[in-house]
């Protein structure tokens, strides 16, 4: 049975937390048991997630918003108290891990949702204070608008907002899980692909029918499940032990 600080100590250095500035404190919030036998994943900290993972008896809890971080007050009170009183009373350690995530090549929200479609990573894409968050991906043959609507919402379990204002078959994509926002959607302008993926929806419809550019808006929180499920097989084959998803739509 692996101890916390080996999970720790892989997840840090397998993410690479340190070679991103975040606002999330990236890495272990919070110290629970000192063994891990099994790993609750789910997108977000909150109360109904630390008592999800209790009850499935896990040890600690994988997330991609954490619980701190730099924009917010640390003071333990009120809400943050209920929460912070959760993980006592189980013994639940919190590892929050969101930009880091992202950006993963292997196993991020954005390379695993150009795998999901079946296309093939290019470049880094949205760069974040010099870092890029996002990916671009290439298709060898075109595939059309609808059948990559289709596959999102079918995979991700979300229900898509789609702009199609470009070409109907698609052959280059530029992708950022989340909020990619209007910098993101101008980024994916000056690339020159044929599609932009993300998740929350922004005030770009005439702009995008202007310049000709399609754009999915598949759900922030559907976009930033598939990171945590590829990372949970990681840690699965790395220590041989259990671990469980924890799904708790928002509807954004």
């Amino acid at each position: 049975m692996p101890k916390l600080n080996q999970v720790t100590e892989f997840l840090d250095k397998f993410l690479d937390i340190d070679d991103i500035d975040d606002t999330c404190w990236n890495g272990l919030q919070f110290e629970g048991t000192p063994e891990v036998k099994k790993i609750a994943f789910a997108v977000d900290a909150s109360v109904e997630s630390f008592k999800i993972a209790a009850k499935e008896n896990a040890d600690m809890l994988i997330v991609h918003h954490g619980h701190f971080w730099s924009t917010h007050d640390p003071s333990i009170r009120g809400w943050t108290k209920e929460r912070i009183d959760c993980l006592y009373k189980s013994g639940l350690s919190l590892y929050a891990c969101h930009l880091p995530l992202d950006r993963h090549r292997e196993v991020g929200n954005n390379s695993e949702l150009i795998k999901l479609l079946g296309a093939q990573i290019k470049d880094g894409f949205l760069l974040h204070k010099g870092k890029n968050i996002g990916w671009t991906g290439v298709w060898k043959r075109g595939v059309s608008l609808s059948k990559i609507e289709n596959l999102l919402n079918s995979e991700l379990n979300t229900r898509c907002i789609v702009l199609p204002f470009g070409k109907e078959k698609i052959k280059t994509i530029a992708v950022c899980s989340g909020g990619g926002g209007y910098g993101g959607f101008y980024e994916a302008l000056r690339a020159g692909v044929d599609l932009f993926l993300t998740g929350d929806a922004v005030e770009i419809y005439y702009t995008a029918k202007d310049s000709d550019m399609n754009v999915i808006f598949a759900g922030h929180h559907a976009t930033e499940t598939v990171g945590l499920k590829a990372l949970s097989k990681v840690l699965e084959k790395r220590f041989r032990l259990e671990t469980v998803f924890i799904d708790l739509p928002t509807g954004l």
